[in-house]
Order: C-alpha cells, then sequence, then structure tokens
C-alpha cells in the first residue's frame, strides 16, 4: 500500500529469551522517527527508559544492518550508530522489509524482536500511538537480563528460599509476572521525554557525538 501521513503502522514487540513471551502490538503514525517509535516501545513494554537502545533494521536497499539509537563517543563502533531522531521509520520499514531488533539496557541486554504486521488507514477516532494487545508483564528494571529475571520470579516465588524476603523488599510489594492490561498503557510525548532527557529542543543534540 502507500504510506502517506494518515497511514498507521502496527508492530508486534516481542521481547527475546523469555517463556511465556512477553510482547506488546502497537499502532503508531508513520510520520514516526526511530526515537518516536523508541519511546512508545519503552511506554508499551513498561520500561523506564533508564538505558542506552539501539534499533538493528535491515537498510532496504542494500539488506545490510543499519544500527540506529543515540550515537555516543564512549562507545565507539566499526559500524555507527544513526540517530534515531533523523530517521523516519516509513523510509525503512516496508512489507518486504518488516523484521528488526530493538535492544534496551546494554548491561542485562534485554533483545526484543520487532515485526511490522500491517499498515493501515488511520482512523480518525483513535488517538496515536495505541496499545492494541499484549501478554505478560514486563520484567523490572536492572534485575540482571533474561537469567536473572528467571531467578528472581523462582526467589519470589518460593518463600522458603533464602533470597525470597530481599526479593520482595527489591520489587516493593507483589509482582505478578501475568499481569498486563493494554488499557494501562499510558505514551509520553516523544518530544517531552527528549526534552527531560537531554534539556534541547527535540532532535538537537549539542555536537554528533551525542549527550555528554
Amino acid at each position: 500500500m502507500n504510506v502517506t501521513t494518515s497511514t498507521v503502522y502496527q508492530f508486534k514487540i516481542t521481547l527475546k529469551g523469555i517463556r511465556p513471551p512477553v510482547w506488546r502490538r502497537i499502532q503508531v503514525p508513520s510520520t514516526y522517527t526511530f526515537w518516536d517509535l523508541h519511546v512508545a516501545i519503552q511506554d508499551a513494554m513498561g520500561w523506564l527508559d533508564y538505558h542506552l537502545h539501539e534499533f538493528d533494521v535491515p537498510s532496504p536497499s542494500t539488506g545490510l544492518p543499519v544500527r540506529i539509537g543515540i550515537p555516543h563517543e564512549d562507545f565507539p563502533m566499526i559500524v555507527p550508530i544513526l540517530p534515531g531522531w533523523q530517521l523516519r521509520i516509513a523510509d525503512y520499514f516496508t512489507e518486504a522489509n518488516a523484521k528488526a531488533n530493538y535492544y534496551y539496557d546494554f548491561g542485562d541486554d534485554w533483545r526484543h524482536a520487532v515485526l511490522l504486521e500491517k499498515m493501515v488507514p488511520q482512523d480518525p477516532s483513535v488517538r496515536y500511538p495505541v496499545c492494541v494487545a499484549g501478554r505478560r508483564a514486563c520484567p523490572p528494571e536492572d534485575c540482571g537480563g533474561t537469567w536473572g529475571y528467571s531467578e528472581f520470579l523462582r526467589k519470589l516465588a518460593d518463600s522458603t528460599d533464602p533470597g525470597h524476603k530481599e526479593m520482595v523488599e527489591w520489587i516493593g510489594g507483589d509482582f505478578d509476572p501475568g499481569n498486563f492490561d493494554a488499557a494501562d498503557v499510558y505514551f509520553d510525548d516523544p518530544r517531552e521525554r527528549w526534552q527531560r532527557a537531554f534539556g534541547l529542543e527535540y532532535g538537537k543534540l549539542e555536537d554528533s557525538s551525542g549527550p555528554a
């Protein structure tokens, strides 16, 4: 289909390495940049945007991987990271180029599969972005990645485990890994998120290396 300003992209975001799977289905405007999509993924999943992120997307023209995120001089790479706020998702995601990876928190190494499921006309009665479906709770921030999350759940479920009390205190009470309601998702304004994070006008950083 032809992509217009009134086109909506529907993505399924699946957290890799977790069983049963944690996933979200979101719809976003085709005018979104990769920074905007990053914010939508964070909010839909339930992450708190405390850490760096990166998209790994095949180039529609060459098929070679393109890295998109926040360039930073402290992390020199062979393949440069392109600034996500300058690149539109519509220039990369197509029906033939529908898959990408999204990485969050390079320490815990959360990896997400991003799949463009379809492109549909915008519904004037819907305020986008919107989360239309999903399953299971997002792991807590800084829990140690997939292995740490598995250990967290094991200790939380076993009141006789020596680490049980520590996990309850760390999470601050109850945690239900099966709990998720798409109606509870609140999407932040990507421009406001940018200004809070960097204290600058949207899309502008002091230099090409990223925030200080």
